[in-house]
């Protein structure tokens, strides 16, 4: 009789979560006082964006993600809604566009310069008109470009087509009308071809989201749904809500059968809502509430008991809501795995909260990192809508090949020789920077220091000095986001070179047999 130990063996078990010091923190942010029960922040690997307390319409503030500490209490914002905004979303394709909803009947769509807003914006680059009542959730199409979600108060799921010359845009692509009461939650699975919905009426919902057919919803009694996050590529969902004696809990369930959930759990009996968050590439699940102070996280595995719990991370200061970092923002040199970045309203207060895997050695670990989703979308808008799915376009997070993107590993076909010699005599000498796909040409950027990047020559104009520490610090921002894209440049080249000389060896392995 052979002993087995009682404990699960886990790479991520000693996972803790370390808060940023008080330096590193954003202080003096006046948060939003709204009781909408939204994240109310958005984050990237360049700008923070946070939902604000402000008179006459809505606005919502975009920083610098290195600009920590005090943040200037009349800093620029964003203010072109009529009403108090209620959700914001950075686009997983372009760090500098962000889509905003509002009470105002309105999603939208804008653009954010790339040092940063240095005067309010109130001209939004496009307008969203078709909601009849107030628009409390946005969502991002997962892998197509510039296709965007909507719901309200009219009980409506909208789809939105940003491939258009319009400015002001009134007749989405498609409604979803299967709701009976306000959507609470959405959420995709990875190829973004189902859409799981919860409702104020405590059912879940899967949604085929380009017919707007409904696949599946749940009967369940024992468990009231408030929030729904589809757990990577496993096939399942995973709902927050409360039992029937009001206790909080997490309920997972099978996305092609929603009449049971497969697994439930009691947490606690306090009253604030539950967000759930999901890490694909580790398959750790993190469990935050609403005024709580802690955030407790679990691993998920494809066999029963399917949920595994490993610690909780405990703070005094409670959470209004909070934002997460994607993985490529994350600092793999230190073993980071996730980031939070907590709203501490008593303090006005955004506190960052990393979650590190302890590891001695100060190299890439491979094991924690697979790769992730890109920056590139694997679909546009008119593909995704003719019928077409795809699963996202994946890249590596180890340093000098971040900037790489890679086809899933299942779909790559072998090349043909003369198609490796058509790619060796298209690949440009240089790699211009062109302006983002969802941009018109004259939005684009047009200062020297781009020019600089496209063309390889520095403009012999100089600027003139700096009279204000405002001004100073505008400069070293260009001077540090110039520094950075001649180091991608060059990191870029290099990469494709190995990538290029890889593929002539592999076609001339495969003629020589």
């Amino acid at each position: 009789m052979s002993w087995r130990p009682q404990y699960r063996s886990s790479k991520f078990r000693h996972v803790f979560g370390k808060p940023a010091t008080k330096e590193n923190c954003y202080d003096g942010v006046p948060i939003t006082l709204s009781v909408h029960d939204n994240l109310l922040c958005a984050v990237n690997p360049r700008f923070i964006a946070v939902i604000t307390e402000c008179a006459g319409g809505g606005a919502f503030l975009v920083l610098n993600i290195n600009h920590t500490g005090k943040v200037d209490p009349h800093h620029p914002k964003i203010s072109g809604h009529r009403g108090n905004v209620l959700d914001v979303k950075w686009n997983p394709f372009s760090d500098n566009c962000i889509a905003s909803c509002s009470e105002d009947a309105t999603v939208k769509v804008w653009e954010i310069p790339p040092h940063g807003v240095l005067k309010n914006i109130t001209v939004p680059w496009k307008e969203l008109q078709g909601h009849s009542r107030r628009v409390n959730l946005i969502e991002w199409h997962p892998t197509a470009s510039n296709v965007l979600f909507s719901t309200g108060y009219d009980y409506q799921v909208m789809v939105w087509n940003l491939n258009c010359l319009d400015a002001v845009v009134k007749n989405p692509v498609r409604t979803v009308s299967v709701h009976s009461d306000v959507v609470l939650s959405m959420s995709f699975n990875t190829d973004g071809s189902r859409l799981a919905t919860s409702c104020k009426d405590k059912k879940l919902r899967i949604i085929d989201p380009r017919t707007g057919a409904l696949l599946q919803e749940s009967s369940c009694k024992t468990h009231k749904a408030g929030k729904v996050l589809f757990l990577g590529n496993l096939k399942m969902l995973l709902s927050t809500g409360t039992s029937r004696w009001n206790h909080r809990q997490i309920a997972l369930w099978d996305q092609e059968d929603l009449s049971q959930p497969s697994y439930q759990e009691d947490l606690d009996g306090s009253s604030g809502v539950l967000f759930p968050f999901y890490d694909p590439d580790t398959h750790m699940l993190y469990i935050a509430g609403k005024g709580d102070g802690n955030i407790r996280y679990y691993e998920i595995s494809s066999e029963k008991p399917y949920v595994h719990y490993l610690t909780e991370c405990r703070s005094l200061l409670p959470q209004k809501g909070m934002g997460v970092m994607p993985k490529r923002g994350l600092d793999v040199c230190s073993c980071e795995v996730f980031r939070f970045y907590r709203l501490v309203t008593i303090k006005s207060l955004i506190e960052p909260l990393s979650m590190i895997v302890p590891r001695r050695s100060e190299s890439y670990q491979e094991d924690i990192y697979p790769m992730t989703a890109g920056t590139e979308p694997s679909l546009t808008a008119e593909e995704w809508l003719r019928g077409m799915d795809k699963g996202p376009l994946l890249m590596s997070l180890k340093p000098g090949s971040r900037l790489e993107s890679y086809t899933d590993l299942g779909s790559v076909k072998a090349l043909s020789r003369s198609h490796v010699f058509d790619l060796i005599q298209k690949q440009p000498r240089e790699t211009p920077r062109t302006p983002p796909t969802h941009l018109p040409i004259s939005a684009a950027p047009n200062d020297w220091s781009s020019n600089a990047i496209s063309t390889g020559q520095r403009d012999l104009t100089h600027p003139s000095p700096p009279k204000t520490e405002n001004e100073l610090r505008q400069m070293f921002f260009k001077q540090q986001d110039e520094i950075r894209r001649l180091r991608e440049l060059l990191t870029q080249r290099d990469i494709r070179i190995k990538q290029l000389e890889l593929e002539i060896k592999n076609v001339r392995n495969t003629h020589t047999r």
